[in-house]
């Protein structure tokens, strides 16, 4: 049953957003409050294509000596200060993936118990959370953990709890082991810096897409003058450079912004793409100035926290603009039907949400509730942790059925300077949704430079 951490942030009004430099496997910083920590997907593979399998079913249970239940933890930071249900989806998968489960039997028999808990967007509340799952709860394992602080996390590596599938919106995923995000991570995972001695890389494989496939050579990147959304604003700028791009930066007053200005200049400049540091709320109003302004863009790029069916609502006041939104990232499009393995979370989730928005965000949850599963059945009857982390961290790579690139825990010793980068694109169109773009996600690649930075 659903229990409230102590002391949490009340919440607020609708919070930043806006995505994160993509690929090197979600190796970027957390933003601060001020700026919803860069919630696109990273959008890299470094791994050869013959590693793509598919799967549309979890495999059949297996024989176990015990009836009783599994218990799994949900840590999100639905009252946060960001507002809203922003950080609800992954659970939301999650949880339908399990309910879906225990009508099949459970695992070997073994229905699976989910506890959630809400840590109210603070670090207090998380390390509440933590040891609310962990030393009340007695969970196996956490899943799908969507924090926005996620300071409790130390306490889940020591206890060797697995935590599987989560966001990364910070960078505990690249710090401590027995962590797995949604995206996996090749650093070294020590647990005393993130990356590779607090160095993390970040690829350039969007910025090339978008050149390859649309023709672009000219991008602008529009922030606030606040110093978390210009330090990642300066990130996006020095990744779409190093693809040879023409770039503008754009800023605006956090209190104040002047998005009639930003589209007037970005009008006459001819720009073919906008990224930005912005929450969800600029994004919408600066796409209302740049339809007032008559800027006809290439594309509007979002991230993956915003790719989700209520783009037609948020973005109702501007819909030239809400016709070039573009998103990218590392799971197969929650709107591509005609996929087995998305047909079957579609089929689970879109009764549960009775009339909500469906997002990309809940089929992730999914999935990462889908890997534990697959973890757990490859140990049969002897179910424990130690076996579970054989799983996650096996030499072949993870997919979940094909919904996400394939995902690893391999370790490098050095960081990596290129790799071999696969995305997934999807173009919102009114009438039609999200539509895939750029052919099959496992095909749509290029060798990439990787970019260190600090966080």
């Amino acid at each position: 049953m659903p229990c409230r951490a102590a002391d949490p942030l009340a919440p607020g009004g609708g919070g930043p957003g806006g995505p994160r430099p993509p690929g090197g496997r979600r190796l970027l910083p957390a933003l601060s409050l001020a700026l919803l920590l860069a919630l696109g997907t990273a959008c890299g593979s470094r791994l050869p294509e013959s590693a793509f399998g598919r799967r549309t079913e979890p495999p059949a249970g297996t024989a176990t000596r015990t009836t009783d239940p599994i218990r799994i933890g949900i840590i999100a930071s639905i009252t946060s200060p960001v507002g809203g249900d922003a950080f609800a989806g992954p659970g939301e998968g999650a949880r339908a993936w399990f309910a879906a489960l225990n009508a099949r039997g459970g695992i070997g028999g073994r229905p699976v118990e989910v506890h959630t808990c809400d840590d109210g967007g603070s670090g207090v509340g998380n390390n509440a959370c933590v040891h609310e799952l962990l030393d009340e709860k007695k969970v196996f394992a956490l899943v799908a953990t969507t924090a926005l602080d996620y300071a409790g996390a130390p306490l889940v590596s020591r206890a060797a709890v697995p935590d599987i599938g989560g966001q990364p919106l910070g960078t505990a995923y690249d710090t401590h082991p027995h962590l797995y995000g949604i995206y996996g991570s090749n650093a070294p995972r020590d647990g005393r810096s993130p990356g590779w001695d607090g160095t993390l890389y970040a690829g350039t494989e969007v910025y090339r897409f978008f050149h390859r496939t649309q023709g672009a050579r000219t991008a602008a990147v529009v922030s606030y003058n606040q110093a978390a959304s210009a330090g990642y604003a300066r990130q996006l700028v020095r990744g779409l450079e190093a693809e040879g791009y023409r770039v503008t930066a754009e800023q605006v007053d956090f209190a104040l912004p002047n998005f009639r200005a930003v589209a007037a200049d970005l009008k006459a400049r001819g720009t073919d793409l906008v990224f930005d540091a912005l929450d969800t709320h600029g994004n919408a109003r600066l796409c209302e100035a740049l339809d007032e302004a008559g800027v006809r863009l290439t594309a509007k790029v979002t991230n993956v926290q915003n790719w989700n069916d209520a783009v037609r609502t948020e973005y109702a006041k501007a819909p030239g603009c809400r016709n070039t939104l573009w998103v990218t990232g590392s799971s197969r499009n929650h709107a591509d039907a005609a996929d087995p393995a998305v047909a079957a979370f579609r089929a689970a989730m879109v009764p549960r949400l009775k009339g909500r928005p469906l997002s990309q965000w809940q089929l992730e949850g999914w999935a990462a509730a889908m890997w534990f599963t697959d973890a757990a059945r490859s140990c049969g009857a002897d179910l424990t942790r130690p076996c579970v982390e054989r799983f996650l961290n096996r030499a072949e790579p993870y997919t979940a059925g094909g919904l996400l690139l394939p995902v690893s825990f391999r370790p490098a010793a050095e960081p990596p300077r290129t790799h071999r980068a696969c995305l997934s694109a999807a173009r919102w169109q009114d009438g039609r949704g999200w539509v895939t773009q750029g052919g099959e996600m496992t095909a749509n690649c290029a060798d990439v430079p990787l970019l260190p930075h600090r966080p």
